[in-house]
């Protein structure tokens, strides 16, 4: 009967070096900075896209990140506001953590994902989705999970995620730093917010489906003028009624303020339509983008400045 020798040294040190090689593999394995992450709110699955900055695991546990917040428009998604408005590439380069929630998506075969911003709109409406909830919600995430900073929380959204950023503004202000609403206006049906909150507010006086001067627009909705809603704006934050004024070949200004932590700003462009100014075209047969202003760079330095 054959006899096999063990050398057990030999053994021992080829066990400690893969080991090793195993542990070196785990650690070397790629970092996630971009990825889909999901919640239950009032029995609903709610879902919301993360990216993450460049350097966040070299510093992860020693600073802060400022959020930004991004709401797509109705019937778009987190993956079509990344793509279209252009955003996490910005975020990306000032060290920022973007997170992009979708809204709630009616049963169907199309799913189109509508937020429920107060008088508007569709599904999310209808079912009375907790929106200010999940939104708050992801918040809360960011903050405790993604070293987001508390004091740097920024809302932008596009047309229905406009009109849901007026209406975080409104009810959760104490978690917001600063909104910048683009082609939207408020419908929430009660603000009663006494915290002054910086607003950017970009609108093309083109616009049908939000109509800058207020009417009937998208499915027979009727929308406030967008006046209506920065002159409310105005008197929570303390300010004049009546703003100062600057025209340009191509777009309007208008400032509330003197440029502190409660000013108001406003671009009114000349051209584009329903649309992201700057961004992409959203769909086939969607209004063009305006090419006046460019709402990303604007909404940037906005937040930076806040």
């Amino acid at each position: 009967m054959m006899r096999v020798s063990m050398n057990w040294p030999i053994i021992k040190t080829f066990g400690m070096i893969l080991i090793a090689l195993i542990s070196c593999a785990q650690e070397e394995s790629p970092k996630e900075f971009k990825f889909y992450q999901e919640m239950i709110v009032d029995g609903i699955k709610r879902t919301y896209l993360i990216n993450l900055p460049p350097n966040y695991y070299q510093q992860e546990g020693t600073r802060k990140f400022p959020v930004v917040v991004a709401l797509h428009g109705t019937g778009g998604n987190a993956g079509q506001a990344e793509r279209d408005y252009g955003l996490t590439a910005k975020a990306a380069e000032s060290e920022y953590v973007i997170v992009y929630p979708e809204g709630v998506p009616r049963s169907g075969p199309l799913g189109i994902r509508t937020w429920n911003a107060g008088k508007c709109c569709d599904y999310a409406m209808e079912s009375q989705a907790d929106d200010v909830g999940f939104v708050s919600t992801v918040i809360d995430v960011m903050v405790g999970q993604y070293q987001g900073d508390p004091e740097k929380i920024f809302v932008t959204g596009m047309s229905n995620g406009a009109m849901l950023a007026y209406r975080l503004a409104c009810e959760i202000p104490e978690k917001i730093t600063a909104v910048a609403p683009v082609s939207g206006t408020m419908v929430a049906r009660n603000c009663s917010s006494d915290k002054a909150l910086p607003i950017l507010h970009i609108h093309s006086i083109l616009d049908e489906i939000i109509p800058f001067n207020g009417g009937i627009g998208l499915a027979g909705y009727h929308f406030s003028p967008v006046d209506s809603t920065l002159a409310v704006w105005s008197s929570i934050n303390g300010l004049p009624i009546v703003p100062v004024e600057s025209r340009f070949q191509d777009y309007t200004y208008k400032l509330w303020g003197n440029g502190t932590n409660n000013t108001i700003e406003l671009f009114v462009t000349e051209d584009g339509g329903h649309s992201w100014p700057g961004g992409n075209i959203a769909r086939p047969g969607a209004d063009p983008p305006s090419s006046a202003v460019d709402a990303t760079e604007l909404i940037w330095d906005f937040f930076r400045r806040h």
